[in-house]
């Protein structure tokens, strides 16, 4: 008899679950090399999740890391320490996560999979309600601009919300770029910076089928 599939939930909890497994052991590797001594362990911890959720293909950006550290791991992430209290929400800032993470790679001798425009844009717009057609363009359109080096040096979070912007933009769909930026994690001067280096071009990014029906872009 085949079993039953799990439903939502279920595969919500497992998904939780595994990546509550993962990072507590990263926790618990780093932890006993005790390279990181002087660093707070919700800096440590909230870099283990990072890059457990990278590793484990559901990456997140370092401020919804920062931000947004789903409870449930939270609560039961490292159960192996009697003396380390987990807070429900990270405080630590952005920088001192990232020089952690960057600590990490090197003691563990490991590495991560680079982060692509493409992990971020189906739940940037997902969480903007901006439906598949939108999504599809983005994709299109930061994809180009990356071939056409016009956002070299950007990180993949900026490429996408700017191109999500540039496709909503194009399609007549409202999204202002202050919300765009609390969705993906970053400012939005960072959004505008990449926008303008990606304007010029614009011509050149959009597919095919819908570069003639595009509406004028915002400078």
């Amino acid at each position: 008899m085949i079993k039953e599939l799990p439903d939502a939930e279920e595969r919500k909890s497992t998904k939780c679950g595994n990546l509550k497994d993962h990072a507590n052991l990263l926790f618990k590797q780093v932890y006993e090399t005790k390279n990181l001594r002087g660093r707070s362990n919700d800096a440590v911890s909230t870099a283990c999740l990072y890059m457990a959720c990278r590793q484990e293909g559901v990456p997140r950006t370092f401020k919804a890391t920062e931000y947004h550290m789903n409870a449930y791991i939270l609560a039961y992430l490292f159960d192996f320490s009697r003396d380390l209290e987990v807070c429900a929400v990270s405080r630590v800032s952005k920088k001192e996560i990232g020089k952690v993470f960057k600590k990490i790679l090197k003691i563990l001798e490991t590495n991560v999979q680079s982060v692509t425009v493409e992990d971020f844009m189906s739940r940037f717009c997902g969480n903007l309600n901006l439906n598949i057609a939108v999504q599809r363009v983005a994709n299109v359109v930061a994809r180009r601009a990356l071939n056409l080096n016009l956002v070299a040096g950007r990180s993949p979070v900026s490429v996408a919300a700017a191109a999500i912007y540039m496709a909503a933009c194009a399609l007549g769909y409202q999204k202002e770029k202050r919300e765009i930026g609390e969705v993906a994690g970053c400012a939005e001067a960072t959004i505008t910076c990449a926008y303008r280096a990606m304007h010029a071009r614009a011509s050149e990014l959009f597919p095919e089928d819908v570069r003639l029906s595009i509406r004028p872009l915002p400078l």
